[in-house]
């Protein structure tokens, strides 16, 4: 996918924006972790993979900067679960 997931720190979100829309997860921060709150695909992207492309760079982000995360989604959580090789940003990991 030619678009790239970044970070809008002033709305506290992870945005993935294409011709169709703009998807997200917010995010909360304490400290150098982040509490993943909510994943948002727009109806005019569904089905693409989108989701599933905005956690997974979210989650290449958040390796970078060495942070750690809690996914209070219940849709990163299910992404977490069908890869456990990102488990290990998981805080108490």
């Amino acid at each position: 996918m030619a678009n790239e997931v970044h970070d809008n720190a002033s709305r506290s979100r992870f945005e993935l924006t294409t011709d169709k829309g703009t998807a997200f997860i917010a995010y909360r921060q304490t400290g150098n972790v982040l509490s993943l709150d909510h994943t948002e695909v727009p109806e005019s992207m569904s089905g693409q993979g989108i989701g599933s492309a905005i956690v997974k760079g979210a989650l290449d982000l958040i390796r970078q900067r060495g942070q750690k995360i809690v996914a209070e989604c219940s849709f990163v959580a299910r992404y977490l679960e069908k890869n456990p090789g990102e488990r290990e940003l998981e805080e108490g990991e």
